[in-house]
């Protein structure tokens, strides 16, 4: 067991941002109240140092998140974390609804057609605006489904299993 086994990534610095220490993050949370209520991240630098901090506030910034740690005052503690990786326990997120899902539960799942055919294992997720994109892998072969009720029929995170359907025109059947 190591020290990130109860946390989760969910952003990345990019740079500072100014001179009074605010961080340019790049996020994988899906809103900056997602940091607003971890409570502590953890802040994990490239040099393997890792800082417990205090989230101050978070705000959108063009395709980015400018975030205030408590203790980064200045535009050189901000450049030190240049690249550090951002975490939060996992136990501070709570889901919306039964249908909502976190991206670490849904990588690795198992993808199956409805018809009982493998697909391959969901190896990473692509954001849109209107929905994820899940990339599913089986050797060469790579098919995107859209996690949208009506292609996503049944998740089953006990069995790490997924099940959707072949709508027409998703991929073609003859290649998978």
């Amino acid at each position: 067991m190591g020290w990130h086994d109860n946390l989760l990534l969910v952003g990345k610095v990019i740079r500072p941002h100014g001179l009074e220490g605010l961080l340019r993050i790049s996020s994988y949370a899906r809103s900056e109240r997602s940091f607003l209520g971890a409570g502590p991240v953890f802040i994990r630098t490239c040099s393997g140092e890792i800082h417990e901090e205090r989230v101050l506030s978070v705000s959108p910034h063009k395709k980015a998140f400018l975030m205030k740690l408590e203790g980064i005052h200045s535009i050189k503690e901000a450049e030190a974390l240049r690249g550090a990786a951002i975490f939060a326990r996992k136990d501070a997120f709570t889901r919306d609804s039964e249908e909502e899902y976190f991206w670490h539960e849904i990588i690795g799942l198992e993808v199956y057609l409805n018809t009982g055919k493998y697909l391959g294992t969901v190896r990473h997720i692509l954001p849109t605006k209107s929905n994820d994109i899940y990339v599913v892998q089986e050797g060469k072969s790579e098919v995107l489904i859209p996690a949208v009720q009506g292609v996503v029929e049944d998740i089953d995170l006990k069995a790490r299993k997924m099940i959707v359907s072949g709508m027409e025109g998703l991929f073609d059947l003859n290649e998978v």
